[in-house]
């Protein structure tokens, strides 16, 4: 019930304002479409450009070293 009231307070506020006329747009709708999706895939191709990084070199095993001042308490075994 709440809600048709406001509703219909609304339509009836947009009724005695009268017609509004658009906002003017800087270009025709589907350019700026083109425009967003051409930067889109610019940011996606940037992303894509760093999935090299990675697979740089190959992966090496970290040593457990037991002199640091911040020992890994979970080391599963690996300074014994």
């Amino acid at each position: 019930m709440l809600a048709t009231l406001i509703s219909t307070a609304v339509n009836i506020a947009g009724e005695a304002a009268g017609h509004e006329e658009k906002a003017p747009l800087i270009a025709p709708p589907f350019v700026i479409g083109g425009t967003i999706f051409a930067v889109f895939l610019l940011l996606m191709f940037v992303t894509v450009s760093y999935t090299n990084l990675g697979r740089r070199h190959e992966p090496v095993d970290e040593h457990a070293d037991p002199h640091r001042q911040h020992p890994n308490k979970h080391d599963r075994g690996q300074a014994h």
